[in-house]
């Protein structure tokens, strides 16, 4: 019989029932055994874990692990509090996720298209007015982040009739996407953009990303939508840049204290809309059929998935 699998879980998660449901029903010939009720022995054998935002000290009771597989996309959390260790990370990469994404990407930037902020103030204030109407083709939305989520994302926007750009790290290659790559190549991105959409995993190479030089060759008038992490953007220049009327109207999903505290200036500013990071819910039925894909693989032949890349961070 195979050794039991540690199911390591934040304290303050609080679906780890329901997940430890849905991964055992995808292994049925597997034990998957949440950490505090594994012995000493059963912990000294295991050499690999489920985990959800673990804390370090626990990853630590676990002598023999080589490699932890999260049931998140992002791991910049994972990266940061396993720096000492070499343990490898496995992401998971569910195309259910960037299906959801993409449906939340097109939804937000209709709502701004549509815009759906300015007649819900006209309605706070009792005002009946119908605004000019543009096409969604003579819009440009440009994402930053072209992997799997950025073109999910770009193919339904296409097929919406907007006109997509994108940027990404290296250079990538899509079908109607006027692609740009690399530090150099970011300002004449951004400067196209009616809508800019952020889809960037958070790494040393993204954080502050977006900052009041960067958000500057933005075109006045432009709105934005966070669905990535809140550090990639400067809150202190999103919120000058919305003060002043260079941001027409920006939703946020993401925030760099979540919860969002009931003091902040999110809340309140009349061009925010705050979402409580919501965009793309990981679905725990597909993502535990892969991980269990995963698992057995390597149960038949001893190869860890694919990692993730520190340098990268994901």
């Amino acid at each position: 019989m195979n050794a039991p699998i540690p199911f390591v879980v934040n304290p303050d998660y609080r679906f780890a029932r329901e997940w430890l449901a849905a991964l055992q029903r995808e292994m049925p010939g597997e034990r998957i055994v949440p950490l505090n009720e594994l012995d000493t022995a059963a912990k000294a054998e295991s050499t690999f874990a489920i985990v959800i935002n673990p804390l370090p000290e626990d990853i630590r009771q676990l002598p023999r692990l080589a490699w932890v597989h999260s049931v998140w996309a992002g791991v910049e959390r994972l990266v940061t509090d396993l720096a000492d260790t070499d343990l490898k990370i496995v992401r998971l990469v569910d195309p259910q996720l960037a299906d959801t994404m993409a449906e939340a990407v097109l939804a937000w930037t209709m709502f701004l298209h549509r815009d759906m902020p300015l007649y819900a103030a006209q309605q706070r204030e009792h005002i009946w007015m119908p605004l000019e109407y543009t096409r969604a083709q003579a819009k440009t939305i440009a994402l930053l982040g072209l992997g799997a989520l950025g073109e999910a994302a770009a193919r339904r926007l296409l097929d919406a009739g907007f006109n997509v750009c994108g940027w990404s790290r290296t250079r990538k290659t899509l079908a109607g996407v006027e692609c740009f790559a690399g530090e150099s190549e970011l300002p004449a991105m951004l400067a196209k953009a009616d809508i800019l959409i952020c889809l960037l995993p958070l790494t040393a190479g993204t954080n502050d990303l977006l900052n009041a030089e960067t958000l500057g060759h933005v075109p006045s008038g432009a709105s934005l939508i966070n669905f990535a992490r809140g550090p990639i953007i400067s809150d202190h220049a999103l919120r000058a840049c919305l003060d002043n009327g260079h941001i027409k109207h920006a939703v946020l999903d993401v925030f760099s204290v979540e919860p969002l505290p009931p003091d902040a200036w999110q809340w309140a500013h009349p061009d925010v809309t705050v979402l409580p990071h919501i965009s793309a819910p990981t679905d725990c039925r597909t993502a535990s059929a892969i991980i269990a894909q995963n698992i057995n693989r390597y149960r038949e032949t001893g190869q860890i998935p694919e990692s993730v890349d520190r340098a990268r961070g994901y």
